[in-house]
């Protein structure tokens, strides 16, 4: 589960990188429900690790968060939300 999390966090950062050239950011729209899925997916993981392993599960953490914010924060300065 840990690495699906991490695999889900970079095809997050990697569709929100995409989604920031021109013409593209309509993209957004995939992928920050698709980033809120993944971030979902990581905190599920992360509650249910040990607490040695949790590295990660943070990192999907991290990267999924990041990806909505900047996703949504993209949609709202090329006026793809009103």
């Amino acid at each position: 589960m840990q690495v699906l999390s991490l695999v889900w966090g970079i095809l997050s950062i990697f569709g929100m990188l995409i989604a920031f050239f021109p013409c593209l950011g309509s993209l957004n729209w995939l992928n920050i429900p698709f980033s809120v899925i993944g971030l979902v997916v990581s905190i599920i993981s992360l509650t249910t690790t040990k607490e040695t392993s949790k590295g990660m599960s943070i990192a999907g953490v991290v990267l999924c968060a990041v990806a909505v914010i900047f996703g949504g924060i993209r949609l709202i300065a090329g006026a793809g939300v009103l």
